[in-house]
């Protein structure tokens, strides 16, 4: 997974990013453009049923799942139009499964705002509206293409032409494409034009220490208006930045003195697990134990694909025992002897948690 971190110029990305990925890898500056070429981080996901699961095999290795996260330069009105590093920084945009949109609440005279103020609303729209232009360009060059096939009269082209057009007219509406009522095959068929704006969307609030956890998520989501189905996650770069300097107990006990039930890096993973609907399942051995991520609708042998493609190709069926039943029973051995330990075939949708080994043939 795949996290483009973008915003304007000085909205806390860089700090932001540096804090997640426990670096100092991304430039923070008080001046725009501070970061030119996209910086990458892995990041583990936080998983404490990792932990547990280690307890109990005494693996030689644990090997969580993880989450790359991509600090993109601020984007800039006019940047659809070649505007600051304009077309360099939609092209790494392109390149991420899901885009987390950073907008600074927080107020301090020392960072300056490239437009003077502080104001979320506005920051958001210039954002997505210099994606839907980008769109816009793709789509209309696309579309001159696709008029030119139609007028073979097969009906296949026919279809894709009323399709880039139905695209086009939103876009010009100002809707994002994430937001057109579209099927997956039509999904599918527009899938290679890699449009920025039907890529999930994620809403970093970069929030000041003093009011992060007394944010209304309710009301700012319709100050923004946007839906109630967008995810918005509160986080406060500083605060994150001074997590890197604790422990796991220190750490605890710093958020809760500040009235914070978890780490912002926790509760930007989970959103985003949430929004590309995502999950995780485990293997689990004395060589190692390891979190894989999968789709949530994931059949068992799509889960196996992750691990090898043969596997997806030549897979027989899997052993399945859930989390629950492993952890109360406390090794796989147990769980057989009490019968909680499955063979599932072909058409088995992965659960949550599920513990799994994948029988296949050469």
């Amino acid at each position: 997974m795949k996290i483009g971190i973008v915003g304007l110029p000085n909205v806390g990305k860089s700090t932001l990013f540096n804090a997640l990925t426990k670096s100092s890898t991304a430039m923070a500056a008080n001046y725009p453009f501070c970061t030119i070429d996209p910086n990458v981080g892995i990041v583990e996901v936080p998983d404490s049923r990792l932990k547990k699961l280690e307890e109990l095999v005494k693996p030689e290795k644990v090997i969580p799942a993880v989450v790359e996260f991509v600090d993109i330069a601020g984007l800039v009105k006019g940047a659809s139009e070649g505007e600051g590093l304009g077309n360099q920084f939609l092209s790494h945009i392109r390149e991420v499964d899901a885009i987390g949109q950073v907008l600074r609440i927080f107020q301090d005279e020392n960072v300056i705002h490239v437009h003077g103020d502080v104001d979320a609303k506005r920051d958001l729209e210039i954002i997505e509206t210099e994606l839907i232009l980008a769109d816009l360009q793709t789509i209309q060059k696309r579309l001159a293409k696709a008029k030119n096939d139609m007028k073979s009269g097969d009906k296949n082209k026919v279809a894709y032409a009323n399709l880039i057009e139905l695209i086009e007219k939103n876009l010009q509406e100002g809707k994002k494409v994430r937001d057109i009522e579209l099927s997956e095959d039509q999904l599918g068929l527009i899938s290679d034009l890699h449009l920025l704006t039907a890529k999930p969307f994620l809403y970093i609030l970069n929030a000041g220490e003093e009011n992060l956890s007394n944010i209304d998520v309710e009301k700012v989501t319709k100050d923004l208006g946007l839906k109630s189905s967008n995810m918005i996650v509160p986080i406060c770069a500083k605060i994150e930045e001074e997590l890197i300097t604790f422990n796991d107990e220190e750490a605890k006990d710093f958020l809760k003195d500040l009235g914070i039930e978890e780490s912002g890096l926790n509760c930007l993973i989970r959103s985003a697990y949430e929004t590309l609907g995502l999950m995780t399942y485990f293997t689990a051995g004395v060589k190692e134990v390891r979190a894989w991520t999968i789709h949530k609708g994931d059949t068992a042998p799509k889960a196996a694909g992750v691990i090898h493609t043969d596997f997806e190709k030549n897979f027989i069926r899997a052993e399945v025992i859930s989390y629950q039943d492993f952890v109360a029973s406390g090794s796989e051995l147990a769980a057989k002897e009490k019968g909680l330990l499955r063979l599932e075939g072909k058409d088995y949708i992965v659960k949550d948690g599920d513990i799994m080994h994948f029988r296949h043939s050469s």
